[in-house]
């Protein structure tokens, strides 16, 4: 098996998380699952994501949809300061 990936069954009983909120999160679009022989997993680039997922759902008790627009907006905040970065690196630029 290859090393990106971690089984769904397996991340659930070390979490002691029922599949059913990775079958949700699934179904809105938050995390990508693939199927290999047969079993379902997880790559392993997804894993931080997913845990933070679950901290926000069990943790703080934010439903799916609520879990979807915070990930949308997390996104958005990640792009930003990436283009902030790119601006003041190219201002730098002109100062100098």
């Amino acid at each position: 098996m290859d090393d990106r990936y971690i089984s769904i069954i397996e991340f659930c009983n070390c979490h002691r998380l029922e599949y059913s909120f990775i079958h949700s999160l699934t179904e809105h679009g938050l995390i990508e699952t693939v199927i290999i022989e047969e079993n379902e997993y997880i790559e392993q680039e997804q894993i931080r994501e997913l845990e933070r997922m679950m901290r926000l759902h069990y943790d703080l008790d934010i439903n799916l949809e609520g879990i979807e627009a915070i990930n949308h907006l997390l996104d958005r905040v990640s792009r930003l300061q990436k283009e902030v970065r790119q601006l003041q690196n190219r201002l730098k630029l002109y100062e100098d």
